[in-house]
């Protein structure tokens, strides 16, 4: 299973929450907001802060903010602050060298592939676009019988 570590999932909402919401928000704040614990909360803004995704406003009515503009930002910015580059598998990081058989491997080209493509559908899409409500999907086809699989 493919799937964001929690941090990330977290800092995608809180940034998205910014977004929404524009000026500067305390982690009090977005914690209420979102209903994610406070202590997580801070530490995902001061990361981000430090990652240049947030800048902190230091003072009574200090919090933060987005560093750019919502539709400078991507997902896949967000991700990367909090977790490092995105790399489905161990020999996609950036120390490719922990791979003892990339050399000899068949697959790594195509991981290589399937690692660019979901990184690049991370970076297309905005914050902007997260902090608006998506359209309902149309209705889903429906399902295809095993049955009707298996006859083919």
């Amino acid at each position: 299973m493919i799937r964001l570590s929690r941090l990330a999932d977290y800092g995608v909402v809180l940034t998205t929450q910014l977004a929404r919401t524009r000026g500067v928000r305390t982690a009090p704040e977005l914690a209420h907001a979102t209903g994610l614990p406070q202590p997580t909360v801070a530490k995902i803004l001061k990361q981000l802060a430090h990652e240049g995704v947030l800048m902190s406003h230091r003072g009574a009515t200090g919090g933060y903010s987005l560093a750019r503009p919502a539709s400078a930002l991507t997902v896949a910015d967000i991700i990367a602050a909090l977790d490092g580059p995105i790399a489905l598998t161990q020999c996609m990081g950036t120390n490719e060298e922990h791979c003892g058989i990339q050399s000899l491997c068949p697959t790594h080209p195509n991981w290589r592939r399937i690692n660019d493509a979901v990184t690049r559908a991370l970076s297309e899409v905005t914050l902007a676009e997260m902090a608006t409500p998506a359209a309902p999907l149309a209705a889903a086809a429906p399902a295809v019988p095993a049955s009707a699989i298996a006859a083919e």
